[in-house]
């Protein structure tokens, strides 16, 4: 039985579908009531990492462990040690932990101590392990949903400056192959797009989705800053203004490791656009 934390996310719902296409027991566990409408084999809990009491009960009989760290996570909780342990006493053996890009390419930022903490506990945990470092998701996009909607307007900072974000289905799927396969322990998989894409760009392929223009607004960093902090820690507003206007070489290079896991290109932010359209329509 696969224990999928974050079940309700852009990465966690193609992931627990994934699994049970593939005739796994899943447990799909989440803090929020968000009705999915799972398929046969999964069975919905109700947990926080931030508690791992709660845990208990979540990872009791579990074979396999999908752990994603979301929100508040990201700047505090719980020793990463303390939630290994609880699943491990439940029987888990294998993990596949959602880490960051960030945390090869901007280790001293603040904003990523608690990934760092976890990767190097994962490391430690004397379980079989593999490490996801994907880029930014295209479905951070969806922030722009509601402006693309009401006037066909995205604004957004640094227009011009591309980086190889990735379709959350795509890490999805890398999950889903590292849990289910052996081949995959003491793996780090840094996952990307297969294009460099800009704001620019993506607005233009939200147009073409939809069939109609959108158009694409410059904003400040101070004003991206602002629109961030509404929901964003302070440490994780600024490290992301600095990957999206200042990316390093390393932060715009495309990986192959979405290619060699699975043996075929990751989709296009074209292609999450169409296939996301009615969210911008």
């Amino acid at each position: 039985m696969i224990v999928v934390t974050g079940a309700t996310g852009n990465i966690g719902v193609p992931l627990v579908q994934n699994l049970a296409a593939a005739g796994q027991e899943v447990r799909a566990v989440s803090r929020g009531t968000r009705d999915i409408g799972w398929p046969d084999g999964v069975r919905s809990v109700a947990a926080d990492l931030n508690d791992p009491d709660s845990l208990v009960s979540a990872f009791a009989g579990a074979d396999a462990l999908f752990l994603l760290i979301t929100g508040e996570q990201l700047v505090g909780g719980p020793d990463p040690e303390q939630v290994l342990k609880v699943a491990e006493a439940g029987g888990v053996r294998r993990v596949v932990f959602v880490s960051s890009q960030g945390v090869a390419t901007r280790a001293e930022a603040a904003g990523y101590a608690r990934l760092v903490a976890y990767e190097e506990a994962v490391r430690r945990s004397g379980l079989d392990w593999t490490i996801l470092r994907p880029a930014g998701f295209f479905a951070n996009t969806y922030a722009w949903a509601e402006s693309v909607r009401a006037e066909r307007t995205v604004a957004a900072p640094f227009g011009t400056i591309g980086l190889p974000s990735i379709d959350p289905a795509d890490i999805a799927a890398v999950a889903a192959v590292a849990l289910l396969e052996d081949g995959h322990s003491g793996r780090i998989y840094t996952l990307t797009g297969p294009t460099l894409s800009t704001p620019k760009e993506q607005a233009e392929a939200i147009g073409a989705a939809l069939g109609t223009p959108v158009r694409f607004v410059e904003l400040t960093r101070a004003q991206a800053h602002t629109a961030m902090s509404r929901f964003m820690p302070e440490s994780v507003v600024e490290h992301t203004l600095s990957i999206l206007g200042e990316p390093t070489a390393a932060e715009q290079k495309v990986s192959a490791d979405v290619r060699g896991v699975l043996g075929r290109e990751p989709a296009s932010y074209a292609e999450w656009a169409q296939r996301n359209r009615a969210a911008f329509a």
